[in-house]
């Protein structure tokens, strides 16, 4: 079954070229059938190409997923139309106020590791959401600096910033191979890793929390609370081919000191097309987030959640 995008939204035409069936909000209604409620946080500039990331992979599954997208409450983007936000996206304080529920929540990244998170000018609101979704989401999964906030509000772990950035396709070895969330992916696995901060394994470990793979190189990777109700990812597993070359050429050309991403380039030579290690695995860990601890735990009525 696909993902059940609203009506319009760009995403759409991008993945039907590539075959994936998406269902819009008008087909849906038609079904008799009580799909996945699945938040969105959105928090990445580039919304447009972060949606299309997202769906491509959550409409790898037999399940169909009801998909809101969420944007921070009093907070303006300044790379997305105000047009697109107004039509596709739902205030976070609307969110809180309706006292909304889901079966899943997705926290993405944002550029703003080298910022402090009180200085976040809509951190207020995300703290109000992650507070909120303690009660009202079933399972959340946190990538990038979605982590390092969830990791800050819920646990009081700060980041910790690296010499230099950590970009590139690494390998990493299941640390729990029993662990479904890990089910199918090979070791070692691959994934994009893109940032300036890591999570110190002594942290996670002495927060309770689980962690479930990684590598020397990259650190902890994935981690997640005991009964999994909260996922940990560092990377970008929904990465496309060509999204760490953008960012290597927009850093050369902002005069930036940095490190040609390792493994990505045959060769280590950024003039040729990178090579894709890791769409596979992208697949099969959502897939698994989906059906293992989203579909097969998360109650029927959503009213009963807290």
């Amino acid at each position: 079954m696909p993902v059940n995008v609203p009506d319009g939204l760009p995403a759409i035409d991008i993945l039907r070229e590539e075959s994936v069936f998406l269902m819009t909000e008008q087909r849906a209604t038609a079904q008799d059938i009580r799909p996945l409620e699945l938040a969105v946080v959105n928090l990445m500039p580039t919304k447009i190409v972060t949606e299309t990331q997202l769906f491509r992979l959550l409409s790898n599954t037999p399940l169909q997923i009801h998909a809101t997208l969420i944007s921070m409450g009093g907070h303006l983007t300044r790379h997305t139309t105000l047009e697109h936000m107004e039509a596709f996206y739902e205030s976070s304080r609307t969110i809180l106020e309706q006292d909304r529920r889901f079966d899943g929540l997705i926290v993405t990244g944002a550029p703003l590791e080298s910022l402090p998170f009180t200085e976040v000018d809509y951190w207020d609101d995300l703290s109000a959401l992650l507070k909120w979704s303690r009660t009202h989401v079933y399972r959340s999964l946190y990538i990038c600096w979605g982590v390092n906030a969830a990791l800050y509000y819920f646990y009081g772990i700060d980041k910790h910033l690296l010499p230099r950035k950590l970009s590139g396709i690494y390998p990493l070895k299941r640390y729990d191979a029993s662990s479904p969330l890990l089910l199918g992916l090979d070791d070692p696995f691959y994934m994009p890793q893109s940032r300036y901060t890591t999570v110190l394994p002594e942290d996670v470990e002495k927060a309770g929390l689980k962690p479930l793979a990684g590598s020397p190189e990259a650190g902890v990777v994935i981690f997640a609370e005991p009964q999994h109700r909260q996922v940990f990812v560092t990377g970008h597993l929904e990465y496309d081919t060509n999204t760490l070359d953008h960012e290597y050429h927009r850093d050369i050309a902002a005069g930036l000191d940095i490190d040609i991403p390792i493994n990505y380039y045959p060769d280590n030579d950024p003039t040729r097309p990178p090579l894709v290690r890791w769409r596979t695995y992208a697949h099969q860990f959502f897939a698994n987030w989906l059906n293992h601890y989203v579909y097969q735990e998360t109650p029927f009525d959503l009213d009963t959640l807290g």
